[in-house]
């Protein structure tokens, strides 16, 4: 089982920057990718970013040039730096990790408990 400890989330006022960290423990050989997940009230669950173990990214167009993830694989951590925020980026975000020891091994996915950010004035 993977553990996931997210933080950084909270209430900021538009055009503010938050950080969210989200750190893995317990089974974390396999982790190839890290991913933040946002929604908002009303919304479906949407992929704000990702992050593969060779560092290549993808990232909702909503946050292109504002949110930037990273990952520290030593630390066995991902980010997501959010610059510019607006009213629109309020919701709930959850950090979420896929393993797979081997290729021909199933894919589990992991969900952190979320981490309430809030972008208002």
């Amino acid at each position: 089982q993977v553990q996931l400890v997210e933080s950084g989330g909270g209430l900021v006022q538009p055009g503010g920057s938050l950080r969210l960290s989200c750190a893995a423990s317990g089974s974390i050989f396999g982790i190839s990718a890290m991913g933040w997940y946002r929604q908002a009230p009303g919304k479906e669950r949407e992929l704000v970013a990702l992050i593969t173990t060779r560092g290549s990214t993808n990232y909702a167009d909503s946050v292109k040039g504002r949110f930037t993830i990273s990952r520290d694989n030593r630390k066995n951590t991902v980010y997501l730096q959010m610059n510019s925020l607006k009213p629109e980026d309020t919701a709930v975000y959850y950090c979420n990790i896929m393993r797979q020891v081997t290729t021909t091994d199933p894919k589990y996915y992991y969900w952190g408990q979320g981490t309430q950010v809030t972008v208002s004035s």
